[in-house]
């Protein structure tokens, strides 16, 4: 089972690939999963809005669309599609004050921790989502 990374609409390299994919893993053992196949697919805007359109009717920009293709109720892994708008992860960073790459590496653990069961659709759940992504990421930055 790997970590993948591809690129649809953009051009977009994601710094340390190898040590991104071994953070992944432990953020999704901290969890209580496994990592099966995680597939990042980094993209425009305008891809990402058309894919938002299409599979979940939303007419609105997003940062990241996760497809969950685990099977979370017997064996404890995770597997999925995670599409990354690379231009309005560059938007947020800007926003919020952030750099690009932290910005970039927050949406990219938001992605695993949607696979490993997290919302962010109710304050609590989005307040429980932000929590887990600064954990993750101070762990990013302490292990580096």
């Amino acid at each position: 089972m790997a970590v993948h990374y591809y690129t649809d609409d953009c051009h977009y390299v994601l710094p340390q690939k190898r040590l991104t994919a071994q953070w992944l893993e432990q953020v999704a053992l901290a969890e209580g999963y496994s990592m099966g196949d995680v597939n990042y697919i980094f993209c425009s805007a305008a891809r990402l809005l058309e894919m938002n359109r299409q599979y979940l009717g939303h007419d609105y920009f997003t940062d990241v669309i996760t497809f969950d293709y685990s099977d979370l109720k017997d064996e404890k892994y995770v597997s999925g599609d995670i599409f990354i708008d690379v231009e309005t992860v560059k938007d947020n960073a800007r926003q919020y004050g952030a750099t690009y790459l932290k910005e970039m590496r927050r949406v990219v653990v938001h992605g695993v921790l949607h696979l490993c069961g997290q919302g962010d659709k109710t304050p609590e759940t989005n307040k429980e989502m932000h929590a887990k992504e600064d954990k993750y990421l101070k762990f990013w930055e302490e292990a580096r």
